[in-house]
């Protein structure tokens, strides 16, 4: 303990830098909480799609045949404004909103959020993050889904 002290005597700016360090980051995540942006890795997402979660896939029609979760729906970011009809058919529905790497999901989050959806999740990482956890990726045409 002593020394510890000691450390911080000599080293003033680097503890300093260290606790706004932290306090940066918890406030950051106690932002994130409160304005309920919740991303989720790519086996939380696993399970939410077994218990009956609706994937939405925000890429371009091209990303989207190139490789896609199985029965995701393709409503890209861009027209994601316009295609209300779309998207309000999902309100009673957990939604997990899926893009290349978790940006633009964040975006939709918090839009279906202001909308009134409840259980609304990104995919953290997007479909990078789910290729690089070695699950399955659907190629070509739209699959049909459920309902």
């Amino acid at each position: 303990m002593d020394r510890l002290v000691e450390f911080s005597g000599n080293h003033a700016l680097l503890v300093l830098a260290l606790l706004v360090s932290f306090f940066l980051l918890l406030a950051t995540e106690l932002r994130r909480k409160a304005s309920g942006m919740t991303n989720i890795d790519p086996l939380a997402a696993v399970s939410l799609i077994n218990s009956e979660a609706v994937v939405v896939d925000l890429r371009n029609p091209e990303s989207y045949s190139r490789g896609h979760i199985v029965n995701a729906r393709n409503i890209p970011f861009d027209e994601f404004d316009v295609d209300r009809d779309k998207v309000s058919k999902l309100k009673g529905k957990s939604v997990i909103a899926v893009c290349d790497t978790g940006i633009s999901s964040t975006k939709a989050v918090g839009l279906l959020r202001k909308s009134g959806f409840e259980n609304v999740f990104g995919l953290k990482g997007g479909m990078s993050a789910w290729s690089a956890a070695g699950l399955p990726v659907v190629t070509g045409k739209k699959t049909k889904s459920k309902g």
